[in-house]
């Protein structure tokens, strides 16, 4: 009777709520299939608009869904709140924090992915990573605990308190950039002074000779300009060697002052996937085959950011982006409604929609099509809004996401600038804290005498 209930049995097991994930479980569902979908969160979050959460831009509830509400019409999908601990291929089972042992006819895994920190010294400890929505209430609440530092006391700012350093040139390392400086120009001078947003210096470095890889040399060349005229100092073709409490060391031995360092360089598949002995790719990713299938594990399939996905029309390996994981995770759910129904699998076939990415107010370059049409400025800036408003899940979310935005580009004004992650918020300053201290104590033992 124990192992009964310990133990739950359905068609398919559906392991992460990310898109690829949901977009396996919304496609199943339109089809009545049995479907548990687990996940640690009881939300599913937007990635690419995270930074935008981090910045004070958007509120939480504008990024994140409640997922019972997702599927709050789809009788056959049911939503556990669970963090799994164990995945079995073999037995298509995975075990949960809490001892509870799921398994599938078909075992999906969309784990995702979790930062990776390349073993530089310190920076697991000292950074910020931007891949979660409790990463960017970190990173928020921290640039707030700089900012407040930084007006009660100026000496701070010799520190390096309103110094943020941004890892990695990607597409979130640039977003995170000039969101940033944007926020030191059109944002502090409103809440605080124009003296503390001069002051402010947003650094972006990156081992590699340019930023944006992906994009053309055109796009990149624009992002670029676009930076530098913001303020942003761009330290290219060189690697981080150490991040401090206090800032971060570069391979030259130079050294910039910070108590905000943004890590957005690099991620890697969870540690979870190596335990369960799948096999493993680039990036600690799961190698799957053209069907999206897992190799050697019947009825076990990879999508999204846990798989290394190969496109079928020219055998090269996709990136890890939103639309692949989407699109893999309704390929999948079809290749699966073929498994159940006696049918045939097909190879996945990506349609590539294009690449984007925002620089700033008013400033964003897109790629679009397989063709890659380039546009850039306030008509990708445009392009790039209503892109995000579209695959925004929920309605309500979509009107949030307007909404902050029209009243952030309206009025300068941020009203989601709270502080809710107090542990960020407060900075261990050292010995300037304690000199401060001792002074305090002077000048009272002064005024006592």
């Amino acid at each position: 009777m124990v192992d009964s209930v310990r133990e739950r049995t359905h068609e398919v097991v559906i392991v992460g709520a990310g898109f690829a994930g949901v977009s396996a479980a919304k496609e199943l569902a339109a089809h009545g299939v049995d479907v548990l979908l687990l996940d640690k969160n009881n939300y599913h979050q937007f990635q690419p608009l995270i930074y935008q959460v981090a910045t004070a831009q958007l509120a939480n509830r504008d990024v994140a869904r409640p997922l019972r509400s997702i599927f709050r019409r789809d009788r056959s999908v049911r939503v556990t709140t669970a963090e799994v601990t164990r995945i079995d291929p073999a037995t298509r089972t995975v075990t949960t924090a809490d001892g509870l042992t799921f398994r599938g006819r078909v075992l999906v895994i969309a784990t995702g992915a979790e930062v990776n920190f390349f073993g530089i010294p310190g920076a697991a400890e000292h950074s910020f990573p931007l891949y979660s929505l409790d990463d960017a209430t970190r990173l928020r609440s921290r640039q707030l605990g700089v900012l407040d530092a930084a007006d009660r006391d100026p000496r701070y700012i010799e520190q390096g308190a309103l110094n943020v350093v941004v890892v990695g040139g990607g597409a979130t390392g640039v977003e995170t950039a000039g969101a940033v400086a944007e926020s030191m120009r059109e944002v502090v001078p409103a809440y605080l002074s124009k003296d503390l947003a001069k002051a402010g210096k947003v650094y972006l470095v990156d081992m590699l000779p340019d930023i944006l890889m992906p994009f053309s040399e055109r796009s990149r060349k624009y992002a670029a300009e676009q930076l530098r005229a913001a303020g942003v100092e761009m330290k290219l073709g060189i690697s981080v060697t150490e991040v401090r409490k206090d800032g971060v060391v570069l391979k030259d031995g130079s050294f910039i002052p910070s108590r905000t360092v943004v890590w957005a360089g690099g991620l890697k598949a969870r540690g979870l996937l190596g335990d369960a002995g799948l096999p493993q790719g680039k990036g600690g990713r799961i190698d799957v085959a053209a069907d999206l299938t897992v190799p050697g594990f019947e009825g076990v399939y990879a999508l999204g950011d846990s798989a290394n996905i190969t496109d079928d029309a020219n055998g090269n390996k996709l990136p890890q982006l939103g639309a692949v994981a989407m699109q893999s995770g309704e390929w999948a759910a079809r290749n699966i409604l073929a498994d159940l129904r006696g049918g045939q699998r097909r190879p996945f076939a990506y349609r590539d929609k294009g690449i984007m990415a925002m620089i700033g107010r008013g400033s964003a370059i897109a790629e679009l099509g397989s063709k890659r049409m380039h546009f850039a400025g306030p008509l990708a800036f445009l392009a790039w809004l209503g892109v995000h408003v579209i695959l925004l899940s929920g309605v309500r979310e979509k009107i949030g996401a307007l909404v902050s935005w029209f009243w952030d580009y309206g009025t300068r004004r941020r009203p989601q600038i709270v502080v809710d992650r107090p542990e960020a918020y407060r900075i261990d300053w050292g010995a300037h804290e304690e000199d401060r201290s001792d002074s305090a104590t002077g000048a009272r033992s002064h005024a006592s005498a």
